[in-house]
């Protein structure tokens, strides 16, 4: 890759990236508006580059992704998280039922929705081939939903698509917590929930024909929570055996169609990492209850880690925001190209983010 030295004309404002318009209060909150920069090259370009280990010119931040939630996908709808070009939902719009039509209460203070408790759709996970109806992903109108998301195509940064109910979530929508949790390690259970969990990875690739048709995505980001903030809900051996060898499916079907994926999964999942690797998820955000240096040093060349900016008052100098960059870049930057790391970047000061971009710029151009 040809080596281009830094210039602080390359923090120029040039305009805004397209983002969301129907995100919620919460959500503009923690993205806020994304400036587009006069980068040598697309923050997709860098992106991508980091993506297949190519290098990159920065490190990459969240900001450089925008995702979409289409209220085509009802699971958006029930869960209160619409995020497209449409108008934002009112919260008389939150709830209801989802693509399996299972109903969701939105719950406001929460700022999102739960099942509606106390009534599971399955007792039993062999009870899914009678009770459980799949939608027709087909016969949706996605001729509408590619002309109201048109400002997604051809974007300059990279365009995702977000699935909100996951695997194992998805299992919980249908049995409540509880139910999921014993199912998936009852061996009178597992082969009706391997059956369904088929039988999902149909119905998510084809969202992700779609998706890809509709808007030209670059990624996927799929929501599956296996964790609690102490430890994970299973074991690595279930999670192996239950688990990998459909989220492997949908990574190689993404990744046969030149588009990366994120696993979103929530909770303290450092144990299943290697389960992660396995499947072969370019990417894994995760909380910060999770030790990222020690995982950063046993598996940053086999995944990539989502890094925390460095934390600093509120009332920080600029110089304080510059040394803390620096030294976040100086720690990371001599191995990125072999381990490369995505910086989270919710609420995250605009200062801090321009100056690990200007630092790690100047140290991956040497």
């Amino acid at each position: 890759m040809v080596k281009i030295p830094y210039s602080d004309d390359e923090l120029k404002v040039i305009g805004t990236h397209v983002s969301a318009n129907s995100a919620s209060p919460r959500w503009k909150a923690m993205m806020g508006e994304t400036p587009k920069y006069n980068t040598p090259i697309t923050p997709k370009e860098n992106m991508w580059k980091v993506i297949n280990r190519e290098g990159g010119m920065w490190i990459p931040t969240g900001n450089d992704v925008t995702y979409v939630e289409s209220r085509i996908n009802l699971d958006h709808v029930a869960r209160a998280e619409v995020m497209d070009q449409g108008e934002p939902q009112t919260d008389e719009e939150k709830g209801g039922k989802d693509l399996f039509g299972i109903e969701w209460v939105y719950v406001p203070v929460a700022g999102g929705s739960m099942v509606k408790p106390g009534e599971p759709t399955l007792a039993d996970a062999n009870e899914w081939y009678d009770k459980i109806t799949f939608p027709d992903v087909d016969a949706m109108d996605w001729a509408a939903m590619a002309e109201l998301n048109a400002p997604y195509k051809g974007q300059t940064r990279c365009v995702g698509a977000t699935f909100q109910n996951g695997l194992f979530e998805r299992l919980i929508s249908f049995m409540d917590f509880e139910g999921a949790a014993m199912a998936i390690i009852d061996e009178d259970q597992q082969d009706a929930i391997h059956a369904l969990f088929a039988k999902l990875c149909d119905m998510y690739e084809s969202f992700i024909t779609h998706y890809q048709e509709a808007i030209g995505i670059d990624s996927v980001m799929f929501h599956d929570d296996w964790g609690s903030q102490r430890s994970p809900f299973f074991s690595l051996e279930t999670c192996r055996e239950m688990l990998v060898p459909y989220l492997k499916r949908l990574v190689d079907f993404c990744h046969s169609k030149g588009i990366w994926f994120q696993l979103h999964s929530c909770g303290c999942n450092e144990l299943l990492v290697p389960a992660m690797i396995e499947a072969g998820v370019d990417y894994w955000n995760g909380q910060d209850m999770n030790d990222k240096d020690k995982l950063y040093e046993l598996y940053g060349d086999k995944i990539i880690l989502g890094m925390p900016l460095p934390a600093v008052a509120p009332d920080a100098t600029d110089e304080e925001i510059d040394a803390a960059a620096k030294a976040f870049v100086d720690k990371f930057a001599p191995t990125f190209n072999e381990k490369p790391i995505i910086v989270s970047t919710f609420f995250a000061p605009k200062k801090m983010v321009e100056a690990v971009y200007k630092y790690s710029r100047i140290a991956l151009a040497q």
